[in-house]
């Protein structure tokens, strides 16, 4: 049990670099879509490990669902990594993420406590719960670095959803002794984003600018700031607080603030390319509401867990931009 790990929502970024962790450690590893038969678990065969993980049918928001799943997959740690991950699409469809995040977190809290803590009073009697919350829960921090005591200011429906398993988790954690911990993670980019996101989207348009193929990079806000980290580091981060003696809740960043335009400079740079020739800021693509500084404080995380961000954000988009290449190249 204490050596099995069922990751629900493993087909998207995180899931399929901490899947690759966790088998690298020896996990027997299951993981969850919404429909086994009709996922999309392009992520897991590009990493190669498709083959070696076990995968469920569930929805999150079905609590019979959620306790099937874990019945089936008996995990010693359940990572939920499930639910809406989009800040634009939260708000045309802000009821999706207020149930997939906020109610998902809320059903796979209510299994494992039905299935695990019927007769214990001791975390390391039952399954262990990660959850992935998110820096957007704080909202514009005006130029500050956010940690673990700062409010949170939700500014989309997303956010707000991750606010509220947030504090769920908080919750069961306290009232229930569940050993369920928050993972407050940053800005963490990789080959695996989907196209949707504004990191691939630059990355792929200045690629094709590259190779002669024409157009403009049309971006909303420039002057965004962002702290920026790769995927593959953070969701070690996660792993760590999973095996941290006590459950705490742990921002995980760089620490280091770059605004978006500085991202767009880098990976121009980086094809040899001048991105003031080739970029747009266009009002249209403003969101309703937007935040302008978003940096994290990751220190507590050094502490307790010997966690520290190593890639800066230079090296992040010379690493994406390699990445991306070879992927275009093989396709």
């Amino acid at each position: 049990m204490q050596n099995r790990a069922l990751i629900c929502g493993i087909s998207g970024q995180d899931g399929g670099y901490l899947a690759r962790l966790l088998l690298d450690k020896g996990y027997e590893v299951w993981g969850t879509s919404r429909d086994v038969h009709m996922g999309n678990f392009a992520n897991l065969h590009t990493l190669g490990i498709y083959q070696q993980v076990n995968l469920l049918s569930m929805a999150p928001t079905d609590f019979r669902s959620v306790l099937s799943a874990l019945s089936e997959s008996d995990p010693g740690e359940v990572y939920f990594l499930a639910g809406q991950t989009s800040v634009n699409l939260s708000f045309q469809q802000p009821v999706e993420a207020l149930e997939s995040i906020s109610v998902g977190a809320l059903n796979v809290l209510e299994a494992i406590r039905f299935i695990s803590y019927k007769s214990t009073t001791s975390q390391d009697e039952g399954i262990r719960f990660y959850h992935a919350s998110s820096s957007e829960v704080f909202g514009d921090i005006a130029g500050g670095a956010a940690n673990e005591s700062t409010s949170f200011c939700p500014s989309s429906p997303y956010a707000a959803a991750k606010a509220s398993a947030h504090w769920i988790v908080s919750n069961y954690r306290a009232a229930y002794n569940i050993f369920a911990c928050n993972g407050i993670l940053f800005n963490h980019e990789s080959q695996l984003r989907p196209a949707r996101f504004v990191t691939r989207k630059i990355i792929d348009t200045a690629l094709a600018i590259k190779r002669g193929e024409g157009g403009k990079l049309r971006l909303g806000r420039l002057d965004i700031v962002r702290d920026w980290g790769y995927a593959p580091e953070y969701v070690d981060a996660m792993w760590r607080m999973m095996q941290h003696e006590e459950a705490n809740d742990y921002v995980v960043a760089s620490g280091v603030a770059a605004s978006l335009q500085d991202f767009v400079e880098a990976v121009f740079a980086c094809l040899d390319l001048d991105w003031r020739e080739h970029v747009v800021s266009d009002k249209n693509l403003y969101r309703p509401v937007d935040i302008a500084w978003s940096q994290g404080d990751p220190r507590l995380a050094y502490r307790d867990l010997g966690w520290v961000a190593q890639t800066t954000m230079p090296e992040l988009a010379t690493r994406l931009v390699r990445e991306c290449s070879k992927d275009c190249e093989e396709k």
